[in-house]
């Protein structure tokens, strides 16, 4: 699969991964806090922020009763409206022009995840490199069908999603000209647990649908965006907040500043780590060779002694026969008189008696 641009970052397998903090709804509804929010992402050194862009009457409708109530026991959001819960964590829309503008002053890329076709139109007028797809959002076809006609990447979260319905939500991006797409698997718990995280499916997705792979975490710390990295995602989303003890609506499973400046470099490393396929020494191994175990003389000979058990030993330094051919010369004789510490070479073996 080819490497493609978002905005001025390659994404593919031959570049470090994307790393994209979610601000959701960490900001408390203060814009001063979100621009911090977008500071603090900078100084901690991933490469893109990324907002939600949505109003609750765009999500859901004012109820206040029956199945528009959380009743789920291991939901953080347990006991609240929908309409609540999404007029509490939207990001006003007239924030995000200056939280790009932000954004790109120091030298990130900003997007958004849209959650109706108003919201592209509205980010198409700002102009964002690319756009993400929710977990809960990969089956609203109208939606793919609308991303994929701005011409954009399109990062597409796998949350929940059948192999049958990757494959029509991926059939439908294509077919709306859309070919720059990243599957990024993810877990649709919050928080998620690793052994929830199934981070295998991540090359298999690659294979079954011939796109590039990342990884929408939501789980604690950073071992489940590191070993992503190893099984060959190109991005890694985390939530990001200033501080998960000021609570916030998705605090409970959002990276801290110190976090996820650790995540971006041992994820980094994971990648720097995958290299190619390599046998023999590397370059940086070439001065280790002088360190295997080879042969040496251990007790001084006389021309003609044989060799034994006794006077010869497999020893470091590397620099005599290596150590492989400790039978062949065994019981040959040498040609010349040989000081303890030499190493055995084949100019001092009598090899036929």
């Amino acid at each position: 699969m080819k490497a493609f641009n978002i905005g001025n970052r390659l994404v593919g397998t031959e570049h470090p991964p994307l790393i994209i903090a979610e601000m959701s709804g960490n900001h408390h509804q203060s814009l001063e806090r979100a621009l911090q929010i977008v500071e603090a992402a900078a100084e901690s050194g991933v490469d893109a922020i990324k907002l939600q862009t949505y109003t609750p009457d765009t999500m859901t409708l004012d109820i206040q009763e029956r199945e528009f109530i959380i009743d789920d026991e291991n939901s953080l959001w347990k006991g609240r409206y929908l309409y609540d819960l999404y007029k509490l964590a939207r990001t006003p829309w007239e924030w995000h022009e200056p939280l790009f503008n932000r954004a790109k002053e120091l030298g990130l890329l900003a997007f958004s995840t849209p959650f109706d076709e108003s919201a592209v139109d509205f980010l198409e007028t700002l102009n964002v490199p690319c756009y993400k797809i929710a977990s809960f959002e990969n089956v609203h076809l109208p939606l793919l069908r609308k991303v994929a006609a701005t011409g954009k990447p399109v990062l597409l979260s796998a949350g929940m999603a059948t192999a049958a319905e990757l494959d029509e939500a991926v059939r439908t991006l294509r077919q709306e000209g859309c070919n720059e797409i990243v599957l990024l698997k993810c877990t649709s718990a919050y928080p998620a647990s690793p052994a929830s995280a199934n981070l295998l499916t991540i090359p298999h997705m690659k294979q079954l649908f011939n796109c590039h792979g990342g990884l929408s975490d939501h789980t604690a710390g950073i071992g489940v965006a590191v070993t992503g990295v190893a099984v060959g995602a190109t991005v890694i989303e985390k939530h990001f907040t200033l501080s998960r003890a000021e609570g916030g609506v998705d605090a409970a499973f959002s990276m801290e500043p110190a976090e996820m400046k650790a995540l971006v470099a041992e994820t980094r490393k994971a990648w720097e780590s995958l290299g190619a396929v390599q046998y023999g020494p590397t370059a940086a191994e070439i001065s280790s060779l002088a360190h295997r175990r080879s042969l040496y003389v251990s007790q001084d000979l006389a021309a003609g002694d044989v060799l034994t058990a006794e006077n010869i030993r497999a020893i470091r330094p590397g620099r005599g026969l290596a150590a492989k051919y400790y039978d062949l010369v065994i019981g040959k004789r040498v040609t010349c008189d040989v000081k303890r510490g030499t190493p055995l070479s084949m100019e001092m073996l009598m090899l036929r008696d």
